[in-house]
Protein backbone atom coordinates (compact mmCIF):
# COMPACT_ATOMS: atom_id res chain seq x y z
CA UNK A 1 0.00 0.00 0.00
CA UNK A 2 1.35 3.11 -0.94
CA UNK A 3 1.70 5.85 1.62
CA UNK A 4 -0.97 8.24 0.34
CA UNK A 5 -3.30 5.50 0.29
CA UNK A 6 -1.77 5.01 4.10
CA UNK A 7 -2.55 8.16 5.23
CA UNK A 8 -5.71 8.74 3.31
CA UNK A 9 -7.04 5.24 4.93
CA UNK A 10 -6.00 6.74 8.22
CA UNK A 11 -8.13 9.67 7.75
CA UNK A 12 -11.34 8.06 7.57
CA UNK A 13 -10.58 5.37 10.35
CA UNK A 14 -9.93 7.81 12.48
CA UNK A 15 -13.34 9.71 11.84
CA UNK A 16 -15.49 6.60 11.55
CA UNK A 17 -14.25 5.73 15.37
CA UNK A 18 -14.76 8.90 16.46
CA UNK A 19 -17.74 9.38 15.87
CA UNK A 20 -19.03 5.64 16.87
CA UNK A 21 -16.55 4.73 19.95
CA UNK A 22 -16.00 5.97 22.90
CA UNK A 23 -12.82 8.55 22.47
CA UNK A 24 -13.04 10.89 25.13
CA UNK A 25 -10.43 11.59 27.47
CA UNK A 26 -10.43 11.71 31.20
CA UNK A 27 -12.43 13.82 33.21
CA UNK A 28 -14.18 16.84 31.94
CA UNK A 29 -11.99 19.47 33.90
CA UNK A 30 -14.79 22.14 33.50
CA UNK A 31 -16.16 20.84 36.30
CA UNK A 32 -13.45 22.25 38.26
CA UNK A 33 -14.70 25.37 37.62
CA UNK A 34 -17.64 27.06 38.76
CA UNK A 35 -18.59 30.74 37.69
CA UNK A 36 -19.78 33.38 40.31
CA UNK A 37 -23.37 33.32 40.06
CA UNK A 38 -24.44 37.48 39.87
CA UNK A 39 -27.98 38.05 41.44
CA UNK A 40 -28.27 41.93 40.11
CA UNK A 41 -26.62 41.43 36.53
CA UNK A 42 -28.06 44.83 35.10
CA UNK A 43 -28.19 43.80 31.61
CA UNK A 44 -30.42 42.92 29.06
CA UNK A 45 -30.08 38.99 27.41
CA UNK A 46 -31.60 40.02 24.29
CA UNK A 47 -28.79 42.99 24.22
CA UNK A 48 -25.88 40.20 24.52
CA UNK A 49 -23.83 40.40 21.85
CA UNK A 50 -21.45 37.41 21.00
CA UNK A 51 -19.42 39.07 18.25
CA UNK A 52 -15.65 38.19 18.17
CA UNK A 53 -12.47 39.86 16.82
CA UNK A 54 -10.15 37.22 15.27
CA UNK A 55 -7.04 38.16 12.91
CA UNK A 56 -9.00 41.30 11.74
CA UNK A 57 -11.82 39.11 11.28
CA UNK A 58 -15.44 39.67 13.20
CA UNK A 59 -17.10 36.77 13.91
CA UNK A 60 -20.87 36.10 15.04
CA UNK A 61 -19.62 33.73 18.10
CA UNK A 62 -16.29 33.31 19.89
CA UNK A 63 -17.01 29.20 18.76
CA UNK A 64 -15.18 27.98 15.95
CA UNK A 65 -15.55 24.17 14.00
CA UNK A 66 -12.49 22.72 15.35
CA UNK A 67 -10.25 20.96 12.57
CA UNK A 68 -11.60 17.77 11.83
CA UNK A 69 -11.11 16.06 8.58
CA UNK A 70 -10.47 15.48 4.84
CA UNK A 71 -7.84 13.82 2.63
CA UNK A 72 -10.28 11.10 2.16
CA UNK A 73 -12.60 11.05 -0.82
CA UNK A 74 -15.60 10.03 2.13
CA UNK A 75 -14.29 13.64 3.84
CA UNK A 76 -15.28 15.91 0.91
CA UNK A 77 -19.10 15.85 2.17
CA UNK A 78 -18.64 15.91 5.72
CA UNK A 79 -16.43 19.27 5.27
CA UNK A 80 -18.87 20.51 2.52
CA UNK A 81 -21.44 20.84 5.12
CA UNK A 82 -19.17 21.58 7.97
CA UNK A 83 -18.12 24.76 5.67
CA UNK A 84 -21.87 25.61 5.14
CA UNK A 85 -22.43 25.86 8.53
CA UNK A 86 -19.65 28.00 9.02
CA UNK A 87 -20.64 30.07 6.25
CA UNK A 88 -24.16 30.38 7.57
CA UNK A 89 -23.19 31.04 10.92
CA UNK A 90 -20.76 33.67 10.40
CA UNK A 91 -18.03 31.83 12.45
CA UNK A 92 -14.89 30.03 12.03
CA UNK A 93 -13.73 26.98 10.68
CA UNK A 94 -10.63 24.82 10.00
CA UNK A 95 -9.70 21.91 8.12
CA UNK A 96 -8.11 18.74 9.34
CA UNK A 97 -4.22 17.75 8.75
CA UNK A 98 -3.60 18.19 4.69
CA UNK A 99 -0.67 16.23 5.06
CA UNK A 100 -2.45 13.56 2.45
CA UNK A 101 -3.30 16.27 -0.02
CA UNK A 102 0.83 17.17 -0.37
CA UNK A 103 0.97 13.55 -0.88
CA UNK A 104 -1.29 13.05 -3.83
CA UNK A 105 -3.55 16.01 -5.46
CA UNK A 106 -6.28 13.37 -6.05
CA UNK A 107 -7.33 14.44 -1.86
CA UNK A 108 -7.14 18.10 -2.44
CA UNK A 109 -10.85 18.53 -3.49
CA UNK A 110 -11.96 17.15 -0.13
CA UNK A 111 -10.30 20.51 1.49
CA UNK A 112 -11.07 22.90 -1.55
CA UNK A 113 -14.67 22.54 -1.19
CA UNK A 114 -14.56 24.42 2.45
CA UNK A 115 -13.73 27.45 0.26
CA UNK A 116 -15.91 26.67 -2.69
CA UNK A 117 -19.09 26.56 -0.43
CA UNK A 118 -17.86 29.41 2.71
CA UNK A 119 -16.34 32.34 0.51
CA UNK A 120 -16.65 34.91 3.53
CA UNK A 121 -15.68 32.76 6.25
CA UNK A 122 -12.15 33.01 8.54
CA UNK A 123 -10.78 29.37 7.50
CA UNK A 124 -7.42 28.07 9.13
CA UNK A 125 -5.24 25.69 7.01
CA UNK A 126 -3.24 23.00 9.07
CA UNK A 127 -0.53 20.41 8.92
CA UNK A 128 1.54 18.52 11.52
CA UNK A 129 4.82 19.67 12.54
CA UNK A 130 6.55 16.72 11.50
CA UNK A 131 5.75 17.15 8.00
CA UNK A 132 7.62 21.06 8.27
CA UNK A 133 10.78 18.99 7.89
CA UNK A 134 9.59 16.97 4.53
CA UNK A 135 7.39 19.63 2.42
CA UNK A 136 8.99 23.02 4.24
CA UNK A 137 7.94 26.38 3.39
CA UNK A 138 6.52 25.87 0.18
CA UNK A 139 4.18 23.10 1.58
CA UNK A 140 3.14 25.19 4.07
CA UNK A 141 2.02 27.99 1.27
CA UNK A 142 0.84 25.11 -0.78
CA UNK A 143 -1.83 24.00 2.06
CA UNK A 144 -2.31 27.71 2.48
CA UNK A 145 -3.34 28.11 -1.04
CA UNK A 146 -5.25 25.25 -1.74
CA UNK A 147 -8.23 26.74 0.34
CA UNK A 148 -7.15 30.22 0.00
CA UNK A 149 -6.75 30.25 4.16
CA UNK A 150 -6.52 33.22 6.26
CA UNK A 151 -4.38 31.22 8.56
CA UNK A 152 -2.19 28.31 8.76
CA UNK A 153 -2.23 25.88 12.52
CA UNK A 154 0.91 23.69 12.94
CA UNK A 155 -0.17 21.01 14.66
CA UNK A 156 1.30 18.81 17.55
CA UNK A 157 0.42 15.35 17.78
CA UNK A 158 3.42 13.04 18.98
CA UNK A 159 1.14 11.15 21.54
CA UNK A 160 -0.30 9.93 18.78
CA UNK A 161 2.29 9.06 16.27
CA UNK A 162 3.52 7.57 19.52
CA UNK A 163 0.93 5.05 19.43
CA UNK A 164 0.81 4.94 16.09
CA UNK A 165 2.45 1.61 14.55
CA UNK A 166 3.07 4.09 11.28
CA UNK A 167 3.80 7.08 13.76
CA UNK A 168 6.67 9.76 12.90
CA UNK A 169 8.56 10.23 16.12
CA UNK A 170 11.43 12.18 15.10
CA UNK A 171 10.51 15.57 16.67
CA UNK A 172 13.55 17.35 16.32
CA UNK A 173 14.05 20.55 14.65
CA UNK A 174 10.08 21.31 14.82
CA UNK A 175 10.76 24.21 17.30
CA UNK A 176 12.91 25.77 14.60
CA UNK A 177 10.71 24.98 11.51
CA UNK A 178 7.98 26.60 12.93
CA UNK A 179 10.41 29.30 14.17
CA UNK A 180 11.31 29.58 9.90
CA UNK A 181 7.61 29.26 9.20
CA UNK A 182 6.54 32.43 10.97
CA UNK A 183 9.31 34.37 9.58
CA UNK A 184 8.44 33.20 6.22
CA UNK A 185 4.33 33.17 5.96
CA UNK A 186 2.64 36.07 5.80
CA UNK A 187 -0.30 34.75 7.00
CA UNK A 188 -0.99 34.08 10.54
CA UNK A 189 -0.01 31.10 12.05
CA UNK A 190 -1.36 29.10 15.17
CA UNK A 191 0.57 26.09 16.92
CA UNK A 192 -2.04 24.09 18.28
CA UNK A 193 -2.42 20.72 20.33
CA UNK A 194 -4.21 17.96 19.51
CA UNK A 195 -5.68 16.34 22.82
CA UNK A 196 -2.24 16.70 24.95
CA UNK A 197 -2.08 20.69 26.17
CA UNK A 198 0.28 23.03 26.05
CA UNK A 199 2.82 24.25 29.03
CA UNK A 200 3.80 27.21 30.15
CA UNK A 201 7.15 26.54 29.50
CA UNK A 202 6.50 25.13 25.03
CA UNK A 203 4.22 28.54 25.28
CA UNK A 204 6.90 30.68 26.22
CA UNK A 205 9.09 29.36 23.00
CA UNK A 206 6.24 29.26 20.54
CA UNK A 207 6.03 32.88 21.68
CA UNK A 208 9.38 33.57 20.88
CA UNK A 209 9.45 31.52 17.87
CA UNK A 210 6.74 34.05 16.78
CA UNK A 211 3.54 32.63 16.59
CA UNK A 212 0.55 34.51 16.50
CA UNK A 213 -1.29 32.16 18.47
CA UNK A 214 -1.62 29.25 20.74
CA UNK A 215 -4.64 26.70 20.17
CA UNK A 216 -4.14 24.65 23.42
CA UNK A 217 -6.24 21.69 22.38
CA UNK A 218 -5.66 20.18 25.95
CA UNK A 219 -6.37 17.07 27.65
CA UNK A 220 -10.53 16.02 28.10
CA UNK A 221 -12.01 16.14 24.81
CA UNK A 222 -11.79 13.38 21.96
CA UNK A 223 -8.25 11.81 21.88
CA UNK A 224 -6.73 10.60 18.98
CA UNK A 225 -4.50 8.75 20.78
CA UNK A 226 -7.51 6.79 21.66
CA UNK A 227 -8.72 6.24 18.70
CA UNK A 228 -5.54 4.94 17.51
CA UNK A 229 -6.60 1.75 20.53
CA UNK A 230 -9.90 0.71 18.02
CA UNK A 231 -7.38 0.76 15.19
CA UNK A 232 -4.28 -0.98 16.58
CA UNK A 233 -7.31 -3.60 18.13
CA UNK A 234 -8.10 -3.91 14.47
CA UNK A 235 -5.44 -5.12 13.03
CA UNK A 236 -4.17 -7.25 16.11
CA UNK A 237 -1.38 -4.85 16.45
CA UNK A 238 -1.29 -5.65 20.38
CA UNK A 239 1.82 -3.41 21.49
CA UNK A 240 0.43 -0.34 20.13
CA UNK A 241 -3.06 -1.11 21.28
CA UNK A 242 -1.51 -1.90 25.17
CA UNK A 243 0.72 1.76 24.45
CA UNK A 244 -2.85 3.41 23.81
CA UNK A 245 -4.70 2.38 27.31
CA UNK A 246 -1.53 3.41 28.83
CA UNK A 247 -1.40 6.93 27.38
CA UNK A 248 -4.21 7.35 25.57
CA UNK A 249 -6.86 8.21 28.30
CA UNK A 250 -5.45 10.96 30.32
CA UNK A 251 -1.18 11.85 29.29
CA UNK A 252 -1.21 15.29 28.85
CA UNK A 253 -2.45 18.68 30.29
CA UNK A 254 -6.27 19.89 31.31
CA UNK A 255 -7.46 22.06 28.90
CA UNK A 256 -8.06 24.39 31.97
CA UNK A 257 -4.55 24.43 32.89
CA UNK A 258 -3.18 24.82 29.65
CA UNK A 259 -5.64 28.17 28.88
CA UNK A 260 -4.10 29.50 32.22
CA UNK A 261 -0.66 28.64 31.60
CA UNK A 262 -0.75 30.05 28.12
CA UNK A 263 -2.66 33.07 28.75
CA UNK A 264 0.19 34.22 30.30
CA UNK A 265 2.16 35.20 27.39
CA UNK A 266 0.61 38.21 24.47
CA UNK A 267 -1.03 36.05 22.15
CA UNK A 268 -4.47 34.78 21.37
CA UNK A 269 -5.07 31.42 23.49
CA UNK A 270 -7.56 29.00 21.44
CA UNK A 271 -9.27 26.97 23.85
CA UNK A 272 -10.04 23.66 22.36
CA UNK A 273 -10.50 19.84 24.09
CA UNK A 274 -13.98 18.99 26.06
CA UNK A 275 -15.61 22.25 24.70
CA UNK A 276 -19.35 20.34 24.90
CA UNK A 277 -21.47 23.69 26.76
CA UNK A 278 -22.14 26.97 26.43
CA UNK A 279 -20.82 27.30 29.94
CA UNK A 280 -17.38 25.39 28.80
CA UNK A 281 -17.13 28.37 26.79
CA UNK A 282 -17.86 30.75 29.23
CA UNK A 283 -15.41 28.86 31.78
CA UNK A 284 -12.65 29.01 29.08
CA UNK A 285 -12.80 32.46 28.48
CA UNK A 286 -12.76 33.41 32.00
CA UNK A 287 -9.86 31.52 32.91
CA UNK A 288 -7.81 33.39 29.81
CA UNK A 289 -9.26 31.85 26.36
CA UNK A 290 -10.18 34.61 23.80
CA UNK A 291 -11.93 32.15 21.61
CA UNK A 292 -12.94 28.61 21.42
CA UNK A 293 -13.43 25.65 19.14
CA UNK A 294 -15.04 22.77 19.03
CA UNK A 295 -15.38 19.29 17.11
CA UNK A 296 -16.71 16.21 18.51
CA UNK A 297 -20.47 18.13 18.66
CA UNK A 298 -20.48 19.11 14.85
CA UNK A 299 -19.61 15.50 13.87
CA UNK A 300 -21.98 13.42 15.54
CA UNK A 301 -24.62 14.69 13.67
CA UNK A 302 -23.84 14.67 10.17
CA UNK A 303 -21.33 11.58 10.68
CA UNK A 304 -23.68 8.91 9.75
CA UNK A 305 -26.22 10.23 7.28
CA UNK A 306 -25.13 10.87 3.79
CA UNK A 307 -28.34 13.23 2.56
CA UNK A 308 -27.34 15.56 5.75
CA UNK A 309 -27.50 19.46 5.34
CA UNK A 310 -26.14 21.83 7.76
CA UNK A 311 -29.25 22.55 9.61
CA UNK A 312 -27.97 19.73 12.24
CA UNK A 313 -24.80 21.23 12.51
CA UNK A 314 -26.51 25.02 12.52
CA UNK A 315 -28.62 23.66 15.39
CA UNK A 316 -25.67 22.70 17.38
CA UNK A 317 -24.13 25.54 17.11
CA UNK A 318 -27.07 28.12 17.94
CA UNK A 319 -27.96 25.98 21.00
CA UNK A 320 -24.27 25.99 22.17
CA UNK A 321 -24.52 30.08 21.64
CA UNK A 322 -27.93 30.42 23.63
CA UNK A 323 -26.40 28.37 26.73
CA UNK A 324 -23.22 30.65 26.28
CA UNK A 325 -25.94 33.98 26.46
CA UNK A 326 -27.61 32.73 29.55
CA UNK A 327 -24.00 32.23 31.11
CA UNK A 328 -22.89 35.52 30.39
CA UNK A 329 -26.04 36.82 31.01
CA UNK A 330 -25.79 35.34 34.82
CA UNK A 331 -22.30 36.87 35.41
CA UNK A 332 -23.11 39.95 33.96
CA UNK A 333 -21.43 40.07 31.15
CA UNK A 334 -22.85 41.93 27.96
CA UNK A 335 -19.89 41.56 25.51
CA UNK A 336 -17.80 38.05 25.51
CA UNK A 337 -14.87 39.72 26.20
CA UNK A 338 -15.81 40.79 30.16
CA UNK A 339 -16.34 37.46 30.26
CA UNK A 340 -12.12 37.73 31.15
CA UNK A 341 -13.63 39.47 34.92
CA UNK A 342 -15.91 36.98 35.74
CA UNK A 343 -15.46 35.59 38.95
CA UNK A 344 -14.82 31.61 38.79
CA UNK A 345 -13.79 29.31 41.57
CA UNK A 346 -11.37 27.07 41.15
CA UNK A 347 -11.36 23.40 42.80
CA UNK A 348 -10.71 20.01 43.05
CA UNK A 349 -7.44 18.70 41.19
CA UNK A 350 -7.10 21.57 38.73
CA UNK A 351 -6.75 23.73 41.82
CA UNK A 352 -4.14 21.69 42.84
CA UNK A 353 -2.26 21.87 39.96
CA UNK A 354 -2.29 25.27 39.45
CA UNK A 355 -1.45 25.95 42.85
CA UNK A 356 1.63 23.68 42.53
CA UNK A 357 2.82 25.14 39.18
CA UNK A 358 1.97 28.48 40.65
CA UNK A 359 -0.34 29.60 38.10
CA UNK A 360 -3.49 29.92 40.69
CA UNK A 361 -3.08 33.49 41.44
CA UNK A 362 -3.45 34.43 38.09
CA UNK A 363 -7.44 32.81 38.04
CA UNK A 364 -7.97 34.18 41.36
CA UNK A 365 -6.64 37.86 40.59
CA UNK A 366 -9.23 40.82 41.77
CA UNK A 367 -12.32 40.97 39.64
CA UNK A 368 -15.05 43.28 39.47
Amino acid sequence: MTKINQTSRRKIEQLRICAEKEVEAGDSCFSDLKLVHVALPEIDKDEIDLKTEFFGCTLNSPIMIASMTGGHPNTKRINEVLATAAETLGVGIGVGSQRAALEGTAQEDSFRVVRDVAPNTFIYANLGAPQLNEYGIDGVERVIEMIDADAVAIHLNFLQEAIQPEGNVDARGCLASITAVCKAIKKPVIVKETGAGISHGVAKQLHAAGVSAIDVGGLGGTSLAAAEIYRASAEGDELCEHLGHLFGWDWGITTVESIVECSVLPLPVIATGGIRTGIDVAKSMAVGADICSAALPFLMPIMDDEKVNADKVIAKMNELCEELKVAMFLTGCKATHELKDAEVVVTGDTRAIMEQRGFLARVNKAKR
